[in-house]
């Protein structure tokens, strides 16, 4: 075979090989970016039961969303730390916020990671009964999903 006698190019292999790039970069992206807004997805699931069991009034549901522990009836003496007359006292209606009738999920924040520590939990920002001017810093364990005040003030939009 000589040199005249070559097949003649055909550029539908490079073009599919571009477009299969070009598909893997854009589902890469894609990916990566619903990753990125749902990444704390289960935290804040968690603080939405949480809130609308205090909704509801069902103080029990609430208590054991808290805990993380659905048979916390079971073995009471676990939770002497904060007792559920202590729970009612700071979120039933004799609580800081009164009844709650309402709330929302500002936002969610990692705290920042320092050298040797990474963080264990997120920070849910939420707003209670719209009364913005009070958001409330709520604290979810990553592994147990168990709920506390933040250690910190978080303020969503703001740099961490």
């Amino acid at each position: 075979m000589g040199l005249m006698d070559a097949q003649e190019y055909d550029p539908r292999p490079a073009q599919r090989r571009w477009r299969i790039i070009g598909i893997a970069v854009i589902a890469v992206l894609v990916v990566g970016l619903v990753w990125w807004f749902f990444r704390f997805y289960p935290e804040e699931q968690v603080i939405n039961r949480f809130f609308q069991a205090l909704e509801r009034k069902d103080y029990d549901a609430a208590y054991a969303l808290y805990n993380a522990d659905p048979d916390w009836k079971q073995h009471p003496g676990k939770y002497d730390q904060y007792t559920q007359s202590q729970f009612l006292l700071d979120w039933g209606p004799s609580g800081d916020y009164g009844t709650i009738n309402s709330h929302h999920v500002d936002c969610s924040i990692e705290p920042p990671r320092k050298a040797f520590y990474s963080p264990t939990g997120v920070i849910i920002v939420v707003t209670i009964n719209n009364v913005s001017a009070k958001p409330l810093s709520m604290w979810v364990e990553k592994k147990s999903k168990t709920i506390t005040l933040s250690p910190q003030e978080a303020v969503c939009g703001a740099p961490k």
